[in-house]
């Protein structure tokens, strides 16, 4: 019992304090990431990667917002709409949030079904997934189209500061390409699931070991991960 106590005492005394006790925790732990596979690894490793890209464009955009000297156009002015003769502001921003939202419930519950070994369900709800999420590019393409035939370029606009349309065809464009790939991949897999890829492992892209559905799971990450960015962006390019 004593000597016990001593080697803890000691292992304690020769921990690295500060940061690096944090960095050699990490670093002696294998359970962090001992029973994760493979390919989800390596989607959190790219959703990592990706976080660093989105967060240096909405960076840079609250810089060049604050910093102009030109006042900054109105967003509830710029993306309002016109409905039977009444100007309800952000309504068309208000609708794609909802969608991109309303997809992240049924992606989660593709992949609950997925689990479940029920690929009729799962496969259905991730084709539900695609549509909400084809429906929120096309949604933003008439956003897209109507800004540009209102005088909106990368290199001006018609309400003031000039870099208010390149900081909007970037953010949001590199935002609507990672929905857009979302959708295609979400068809693939649905596809794969509904034909019983994934049960009797079938050989071809995307297919795991016999009766696992991990595919739908790191589809989910991807997908959820999409729409918590446009959260971001939601909240700082069209409510700020």
């Amino acid at each position: 019992m004593t000597d016990t106590v001593l080697a803890d005492t000691g292992a304690a005394a020769t921990r690295p304090s500060g940061w690096r006790g944090i960095a050699a925790d990490w670093s002696s732990d294998q359970r962090a990431f001992k029973n994760v596979s493979w390919g989800k690894a390596m989607m959190w490793i790219f959703l990592l990667s990706d976080t660093f890209i989105f967060s240096c464009f909405l960076l840079s955009y609250m810089t060049v917002r604050m910093s102009t000297t030109v006042p900054w156009p109105n967003p509830s002015e710029v993306f309002a709409l016109t409905i039977g003769g009444t100007t309800i502001p952000l309504i068309l921003i208000a609708i794609m949030t909802f969608i991109l939202i309303s997809s992240s419930g049924t992606m989660a519950m593709a992949v609950n079904f997925g689990y479940r070994h029920d690929r009729v369900k799962s496969a259905a709800l991730m084709l539900v997934t695609a549509a909400f999420g084809a429906t929120f590019v096309g949604m933003q393409g008439f956003e897209w189209t109507k800004l540009i035939m209102e005088g909106v370029r990368p290199w001006g606009n018609p309400w003031g500061a000039d870099q208010f349309g390149s900081s909007f065809f970037m953010i949001t464009g590199f935002h609507g390409t990672h929905v857009t790939i979302g959708v295609i991949f979400l068809i693939i897999i649905s596809r794969k699931v509904l034909r019983g890829d994934f049960d009797r492992e079938a050989r071809g892209f995307f297919t795991s070991r016999k009766g696992h559905y991990e595919i739908v799971e790191i589809m989910g990450l991807y997908w959820h991960f999409v729409d918590l960015v446009w959260v971001f962006i939601f909240a700082l390019f069209y409510l700020w």
